[in-house]
């Protein structure tokens, strides 16, 4: 039900950000406005990369094959990684465009094309960021909290390009309607700046995911439980190693004990469990490894 939940979700952001993206293209033609032109595209490369976040959440509920056995959680942040790599590399191209019309003397601008588009896009983004946001707290998937954080930023940075076009058509007119060619580049210069360090962080922590880089939440909640559980029943040692990769937990643990402890195979699968309670976070989406062994050349 939870996948279900989630690809309907994704399903009606696609939807949504098609929309929203043929608005930006047409307003932006009739406008002459670069800045919602730019919009418009990035809507629809966003709705590209969310028809294959929804491909990536199919796959993830899929069980395990042979050729991956591990299954597929490792796909869901070199999707994350991917979609902010290229919008990194729009936003540059953008600038540079931006720059060059700004040197140029600006470009001319129809600002009432122009904020009628800022109206109803920022409309729908907040109305798609809320939407997902009560979604996502059922779910909990990263991809769906990727795209409400994208529809979110999508609603204030139309709501500050309304802003940039509204003191535009104040401008016209006046003794300072000279400034007017300038708004578009500007604010898409402006627009870009902003961006940028979203998809810096987005692909980070993608990275961080990638590279199997231990989340120090995650660290600090296994060592915890470990101290306790070493000290409680007094085994010699242990070693731990923890990964987060999508929304897949890995977790393994080995653990020395005495040569001479009097303990069953069921007494320490009574500890496998003790140990999986106390880290919490059991389901499908955990994977947990607990090894016993008397050599410490095992860990």
């Amino acid at each position: 039900m939870t996948v279900a939940h989630e690809a309907r979700v994704l399903r009606r952001s696609i939807a949504a950000t098609l929309l929203v993206s043929a608005l930006g293209i047409g307003f932006g033609l009739a406008s002459g406005a670069q800045s919602i032109i730019f919009d418009g595209v990035f809507s629809v490369l966003d709705a590209a990369l969310s028809l294959l976040s929804l491909m990536v959440t199919r796959l993830v509920a899929r069980e395990d094959s042979r050729r991956f056995q591990h299954g597929f959680w490792h796909i869901e942040p070199m999707v994350i990684a991917v979609n902010g790599g290229i919008t990194l590399l729009l936003c540059g191209y953008a600038f540079v465009t931006a720059a060059t019309d700004l040197l140029a003397g600006g470009r001319p601008l129809a600002f009432g094309w122009a904020a009628g588009y800022a109206v109803v896009v920022a409309a729908i983004g907040f109305t798609m960021f809320a939407y997902g946001r009560r979604a996502n707290r059922q779910i909990g998937s990263d991809l769906l909290a990727l795209d409400a954080r994208g529809w979110l930023l999508s609603a204030l940075i139309t709501s500050a390009l309304l802003a940039a076009f509204v003191a535009g058509a104040v401008l016209d007119g006046t003794p300072h309607a000279w400034l007017t060619p300038y708004v578009d580049p500007a604010v898409l210069m402006v627009l870009t700046l902003c961006l940028l360090p979203v998809p810096a962080r987005i692909v980070w922590r993608a990275a961080t995911e990638i590279f199997l880089m231990t989340p120090d939440t995650l660290d600090a909640r296994v060592r915890r439980v470990m101290d306790a559980v070493v000290a409680r029943h007094g085994f010699t040692t242990y070693s731990s190693y923890a990964a987060k990769v999508g929304r897949g937990r890995f977790i393994e643990i080995h653990v020395v004990v005495p040569a001479d402890h009097p303990g069953t195979t069921a007494w320490f699968d009574g500890v496998r469990r003790e140990i999986g309670e106390a880290l919490g976070e059991a389901g499908p989406h955990r994977w947990l490894t607990i090894v016993f062994t008397t050599d410490p050349a095992w860990i």
